[in-house]
């Protein structure tokens, strides 16, 4: 069992389901602890969030969570009948881990994973704070709004959207700032002359995506230097000089600062750090059985100039919607006076006033 400092104040951490959820989650944490006066536990599934906070050494409560399944089949069907009885049991184990840890907020980034969480912590009367990503909020903060001191959001409409709604911008990493343009050349060994594409798709990769770029790879090769984030096990061999494979970049501060373009999904964590890197995109919503969110945030930043939209289904366009994204110098000029910036330093105040 964990020891903890009972000096400090402490915040239970929750969200997941996917690295969108968490990855903001241990951007704010990472604020957090710079001032030495707070401690952190994070709770969720053995998913996605109990590998990416295991490697920043966090202590972590795991429950079993019941997901929604998008798509009307009687298999689904089926399965989202037990959700009910099984959110019952994951509110249950999540109460457990609240007395143990004994936090004073509980700060949830959202997805399934969170939902039982926020409903334990309010009825053991633990005051939670809620951070909404997308454009439209996802229906576990949806649920939980009214049990939050506030819903922060990362978009200044969604805040009208949600009962104690409240903009204050984006989570983004630290650590993806600092990196040159010349020192990220050097640790990729790529010359200063050539031009970038960095292309991922979400913390598993995309196979929708992984195809659509390789099946033009001689194209865009004859052009560019590709690195091409596709995710755990989705390598394949190629011999191409200039595409360069990777299951997993640990340090994308170097990966977004060696780049000329950014090819990605529209998860609004990747959007809003391209956003805050100034880095001109071509992005690729996910299409479905998604609740949308993705177009949506795709559609919200295109009608500003600041980044081009491909549909899924339109992939065979590839090299000449990258060719468009590198002719567009409006675009470039709109992303250097973009309000669109980390939201870190209000997120904080925010957590800091409602420990107060």
């Amino acid at each position: 069992m964990p020891v903890y400092n009972n000096t400090m104040k402490k915040i239970l951490f929750t969200g997941g389901g996917s690295a969108g959820h968490v990855v903001p989650n241990l951007a704010i944490i990472q604020e957090l602890l710079q001032g030495g006066d707070i401690d952190v536990c994070y709770m969720g599934t053995d998913g996605i969030e109990k590998g990416l906070v295991a490697k920043q050494k966090i202590p972590f409560f795991s429950i079993a969570c019941p997901k929604l399944v998008r798509g009307m089949t009687w298999t689904n069907l089926k399965r989202n009948l037990k959700i009910p009885f099984e959110f019952r049991r994951a509110k249950r184990q999540a109460m457990e881990g609240l007395r143990l840890f004994q936090p004073d907020l509980v700060f949830s980034k959202g997805g399934y994973v969170a939902l039982p969480v926020v409903f334990a912590a309010h009825k053991l009367g633990i005051p939670c704070l809620a951070h909404e990503s997308d454009f439209s909020p996802g229906l576990a903060n949806k649920l939980s709004a009214r049990k939050c001191k506030s819903v922060l959001t990362s978009f200044p409409e969604t805040a009208k959207k949600l009962p104690h709604g409240k903009y204050v911008g984006a989570p983004v990493r630290r650590e993806l700032f600092g990196v040159s343009f010349e020192e990220a050349r050097r640790r990729f060994q790529i010359p200063l002359t050539e031009k970038v594409l960095l292309i991922f798709g979400g913390g598993s990769g995309s196979a929708a995506l992984n195809d659509g770029v390789r099946k033009h790879l001689e194209t865009l090769a004859q052009k560019y230097t590709l690195l091409h984030v596709c995710g755990k096990g989705n390598v394949v061999e190629c011999k191409m000089q200039r595409y360069r494979q990777f299951e997993f970049i640990a340090d994308m501060g170097t990966a977004y600062a060696c780049a000329d373009l950014v090819i990605s999904r529209a998860g609004s964590g990747a959007v809003f750090e391209i956003l805050a890197l100034k880095k001109p995109a071509l992005l690729v919503p996910l299409e479905g059985a998604t609740r949308g969110d993705q177009k949506e945030n795709a559609a919200y930043f295109e009608r500003r100039g600041l980044c081009r939209v491909l549909p899924q289904s339109q992939l065979d366009r590839l090299p000449q919607a990258v060719d468009d994204v590198f002719g567009d110098r409006a675009m470039r000029a709109r992303l250097q006076e973009t309000e669109f910036r980390s939201g870190n330093e209000r997120i904080v105040r925010e957590v800091r006033e409602a420990l107060r």
